[in-house]
């Protein structure tokens, strides 16, 4: 897969900041991420450079150069109706998620985090639409969790070559029991003394899931965590996410399930 990275930050971050995350990323991807996945993907700067206000982002019928099997804007200031919009026009169809710097600093991370944990989710799922089936957060049952890589260790990172990068789960995360001596994170973090558990969650993380049984969307975090809370309430900001985006356009959502779909990053 190739993820093509466009710029429309406006001169916030210049093309000479955004390759040398893209680069480490790569690597992550190469030789972190790949070899536990046996998935691959390689990110690749794309799009005229431009700087101000005067962009051809202002004109929606020429869009910057995209050649790849997705893509991830890196856009400022935040508008998210606005870059659906870009997209739509342009590049309906594609794979694609949205790294807003200003949020990240928000939510006292390092953009290079965000845009890892984007391609990282793009790379596991890149239509958005795969559920696993796993144990109902905090009671009996089972729901179907969101396929999604990076939110539950969301708040952890590691370096490469200077660049924090995201923290991923592993493929044995999604097993619905425990496997001995195995590993659920590629960073192995230890709270309380014990790893992550499959479908759990780690300080500062959460997880989406659908429940059949009442045709909602709900999400589960740590009990307590002032971490996950802030960054929902910081993310009410953006209103629609790939996931949210996807599942309430679908054309047989009810108004009910759509509603849940909609509040879904207002919750909390």
């Amino acid at each position: 897969m190739i993820i093509s990275v466009i710029n429309h930050t406006e001169g916030l971050l210049s093309d000479a900041e955004v390759q040398r995350a893209i680069r480490a990323i790569n690597r992550q991807i190469a030789e972190d991420f790949a070899p536990v996945w046996d998935m691959s993907a390689t990110l690749r700067l794309e799009g005229k450079s431009f700087t101000g206000r005067a962009s051809p982002r202002s004109d929606l019928q020429h869009a910057v150069d995209m050649r790849g099997d997705a893509v991830i804007y890196l856009w400022h200031p935040v508008d998210v109706r606005q870059g659906l919009g870009f997209h739509a026009v342009n590049f309906l169809g594609i794979p694609y998620g949205f790294v807003f710097p200003s949020v990240s600093r928000a939510l006292g991370e390092p953009w290079p985090v965000t845009l890892s944990h984007e391609a990282l989710e793009i790379l596991a799922d890149p239509e958005v639409n795969l559920l696993v089936m796993g144990p109902r957060p905090g009671g009996n049952g089972m729901v179907f969790h969101w396929y999604e890589v990076c939110d539950a260790v969301q708040t952890e990172a590691y370096n490469i070559d200077g660049v924090p990068v995201s923290n991923f789960v592993l493929p044995l995360y999604f097993t619905n029991s425990e496997e001995a001596g195995s590993r659920n994170d590629f960073l192995s973090t230890q709270v309380n003394g014990r790893s992550l558990p499959s479908f759990g969650v780690n300080p500062g993380g959460y997880t989406g899931y659908f429940d059949p049984v009442t045709g909602e969307h709900g999400m589960s975090i740590s009990e307590g965590d002032q971490r996950s809370l802030h960054r929902l309430q910081v993310k009410r900001s953006l209103g629609l996410t790939r996931r949210t985006v996807r599942y309430a356009r679908r054309p047989d959502t009810s108004q009910t399930e759509a509603a849940s779909i909609r509040s879904f990053l207002n919750s909390g």
